[in-house]
């Protein structure tokens, strides 16, 4: 199941990854800084959250999370 990002909403982390990149495609590269190019070909991005993501990658998930609203926000 896929989540959808509302517009008006900040991505949190327990948002799915897949549902993020998909909504919002400048997040892209946050997650490749982060997370390096699994994320896109990778199938857990379907059912996995940003919070797991980054515990798997050895990332701070806030600090992920704020570059991704960042990344939004400049479109």
């Amino acid at each position: 199941m896929i989540f959808r990002v509302e517009m008006d909403k900040k991505i949190t982390k327990d948002m799915i990854i897949g549902a993020v990149i998909e909504e919002h495609p400048s997040t892209g590269k946050v997650f490749k800084k982060h997370f390096g190019d699994g994320c896109f070909t990778c199938p857990g991005s379907n059912n996995e959250d940003i919070a797991f993501g980054a515990a798997m990658h050895n990332v701070d998930a806030d600090t992920v999370v704020d570059e991704l609203n960042s990344a939004i926000k400049e479109g």
